[in-house]
């Protein structure tokens, strides 16, 4: 059993080399071509097979690609707002509903009231 394991664990390093190997863009375009040998037809089952388990391959790949952009995306977002935050709470309000402006429309709104 202990040599599955180094197998299992050996076949798993291949895959992240794979995955590290291949850029978005690379897994993206070979994954395309597989699809269209797909739908081609004219395969044998055994080739239609190593092609879907390819494209299946290529597929996480990518996903994982999209996954961490997401994940750095949403981190200087995050750090964005907090930034924000921290630089002045108050004036990023004011800034949103039209700063001085609001002022303005809410002095507008009190005289209404006196009529």
């Amino acid at each position: 059993m202990t040599s599955d394991t180094e197998t299992e664990s050996g076949v798993e390093t291949d895959r992240e080399q794979a995955r590290s190997a291949l850029s978005y863009e690379q897994a993206r375009g070979e994954l395309v071509r597989v699809v269209q040998q797909l739908e081609a037809g004219g395969a044998t089952l055994e080739e239609s097979l190593a092609l879907w388990e390819r494209g299946e391959e290529l597929a996480r790949v990518c996903r994982e690609w999209l996954e961490g952009a997401r994940a750095r995306l949403d981190a200087v977002l995050e750090a964005e707002a907090e930034a924000g935050d921290d630089a002045d709470p108050e004036g990023s309000g004011q800034t949103r509903t039209g700063g001085s402006g609001t002022g303005g429309a809410q002095a507008d709104a009190e005289g209404d009231e006196d009529d």
